[in-house]
């Protein structure tokens, strides 16, 4: 399947603020993914790049976009109110597109889409996937970053590592559980936050990967 060249957007989130985007649209695609990156890394980082490449090659299109604060270059992310209102620029972004709509993004960009959702619906958005949902610091069990999601009222899928230090699996699975059908969690055996495996597995990062995308995209086709 062609999976597309990405194609520079620009996204007006108000009238003074602007940021870089980035489309990747195969022909065939039925739905499209708004795609936010996490905290320390921006769209164009490696696993973003893939993660949209794997995405395009199954049949789903992308729309990944840059927080203001990384647009200007700043290692300190945005306040939630400007990082909701720019989930929801490229949200519209996206629904220029006749495709099934959903949005998510790793760590960070996934919980910033969540409030948003939580706050008032993003229109037209099926579903949100979280790459690594960052429920607590490392080292700071908690689910009280997890609060607002029993405010979202449509499909989740939460993608996590059994390593993943910023999310506890005793806190995770329990919340997932009391989310009820709305939450599908799946975990993916000795990955962490970025989805690494070690040496002593035998298994590679790049597996590891294709089996987050397999999930991601059948995930998808149960929800349209």
């Amino acid at each position: 399947m062609n999976s597309a060249e990405p194609q520079p957007v620009t996204i007006p989130v108000h009238d003074a603020q602007r940021v870089s985007g980035l489309l990747q649209a195969p022909r065939e695609a039925q739905a499209c993914c708004v795609l936010a990156h996490g905290a320390g890394a921006g769209m164009t980082h490696p696993f973003m790049t893939a993660i949209a490449k794997g995405l395009a090659e199954r049949g789903t299109a992308t729309l990944r976009y840059q927080f203001p604060y990384m647009e200007q270059g700043s290692k300190r992310p945005d306040a939630p109110k400007l990082a909701q209102a720019t989930v929801r620029a490229a949200v519209l972004e996206a629904s220029r597109l006749p495709l099934a709509l959903f949005a998510g993004g790793k760590s960070f960009g996934g919980r910033m889409t969540s409030q948003a959702q939580a706050v008032s619906p993003l229109p037209g958005v099926r579903g949100l996937v979280f790459l690594g949902f960052p429920l607590h610091p490392p080292g700071q069990p908690s689910d009280e970053r997890a609060k607002h999601l029993f405010d979202v009222q449509i499909p989740m899928l939460f993608l996590q590592g059994t390593r993943d230090e910023f999310a506890n699996l005793q806190l995770l699975e329990p919340l997932c559980e009391r989310l009820g059908a709305r939450a599908t969690l799946k975990l993916f055996q000795d990955a962490d936050h970025s989805f690494h495996v070690p040496a002593r597995t035998g298994r590679k990062d790049s597996e590891v990967r294709d089996e987050l995308l397999d999930a991601f995209t059948d995930w998808i086709g149960k929800v349209i």
